[in-house]
């Protein structure tokens, strides 16, 4: 008498996403919710096999059917502590359903979940949050624009200043190419690993950048000066949308404009493959990349994050911009590229 009633009954269980049958189910759900590449196990699994972050992910259940899914990353770092993040190393996350009770539920067992691993931080990039996680909608923007019919069109939807800019790197005497092949990916690395370094971040290890290329939608597009890579992008694809993720470049790039010159190929490369729609990723809010995607004629979105704290802890802080690191930043700008490079992937695999 039982049996009819339990099928009807909801239930939220963790994921094993190691059984291709339950990754492919969600995945199937994922494209059904119109969720983010974040949100894929495809993505999670990469996450993991590149840092070495475990993927999770809790899974809201009914009659057999999927109505809700938070995917997650256990990240641990010796520096910051140990955390749960919706989704690791992403810009975006957070739960996927239709139904805010749904919702609630999931991210209430993500709380008890992060207890259980003793990670007493849980970040979401996104998605519903409950009443007691504290939420910010004014400390990043996302940009996301349509993708012109050829490139007269995409020029001219760009603001005069910034095309001006485009046209001269359009006339610079460099070399463009895009592919995933092992040239591709140490250009990429060495651009961007010089580039984050300038920045005062630590680079991510290569082996994140190869997981990501080896299991989803994905390219690099590099400008080249002669033999010398100076401006390069590992970009995702997913939905229509082309994301120009992990991006960099020298300081050669500046006089020759090869970083505008990377997006504006960027854009007409992604058109060629069947995309209607530029995601130009988040930006901190006011900062020089935010500006910058601005100056492209991208409206800022602002993006809501929400986190929560077990009590008795302090809340974690791995952003490079708080005013808590930036004498550690000061710092790293000054490192030798060589060491910066060896100590940097070590540090990062833990910023999650």
């Amino acid at each position: 008498m039982n049996a009819p009633f339990a099928l009807l009954s909801k239930q939220v269980r963790m994921v094993d996403l190691r059984e291709p049958d339950e990754a492919a189910r969600i995945e199937a759900f994922v494209t059904q919710r119109k969720g983010s590449v974040f949100h894929r196990p495809a993505w999670l699994r990469a996450v993991e096999t590149g840092t070495g972050q475990k993927a999770r992910g809790l899974l809201a259940e009914k009659a057999g059917a999927i109505i809700g899914w938070l995917p997650l990353t256990e990240v641990h770092s010796p520096i910051f502590g140990r955390m749960l993040a919706s989704t690791g190393f992403a810009v975006e996350g957070g739960v996927l359903a239709g139904d805010i009770a749904v919702a609630r539920e999931l991210t209430d067992a993500a709380k008890e979940l992060a207890i259980r691993l003793s990670c007493p931080t849980v970040e979401l990039r996104g998605g519903e949050a409950g009443e007691d996680w504290h939420v910010r909608q004014d400390s990043h923007c996302g940009f996301v624009a349509p993708l012109q019919a050829d490139d007269e069109a995409q020029l001219q939807a760009i603001p005069r200043k910034q095309r001006a800019e485009i046209r001269k790197g359009l006339r610079a005497d460099v070399v463009v190419t895009t592919g995933t092949t092992e040239r591709d990916r140490f250009a990429h690395y060495d651009v961007y690993a010089a580039s984050v370094r300038n920045l005062g971040t630590p680079v991510f290890p290569r082996s994140l950048f190869d997981a990501v290329l080896d299991a989803l939608d994905s390219d690099i597009l590099t400008v080249w000066d002669g033999e010398d890579p100076v401006a390069s992008v590992l970009s995702l694809y997913h939905d229509g949308a082309v994301m120009p993720y992990w991006g960099g470049g020298t300081w050669a790039a500046r006089n020759l404009r090869a970083n505008d010159r990377m997006y504006f190929e960027l854009m007409r490369h992604a058109r060629g493959r069947g995309c209607d729609r530029f995601d130009f990723g988040r930006s901190k809010t006011g900062s020089g990349a935010y500006h910058f995607k601005k100056n492209w004629g991208f409206d800022p979105q602002p993006l809501s994050y929400a986190s929560w704290t077990a009590p008795g802890h302090e809340a974690r802080d791995a952003d490079p911009t708080s005013a808590a690191h930036q004498s550690r930043v000061a710092l790293w700008k000054k490192l030798p590229l060589p060491v910066a490079n060896r100590l940097g992937p070590i540090i990062a695999r833990g910023l999650g």
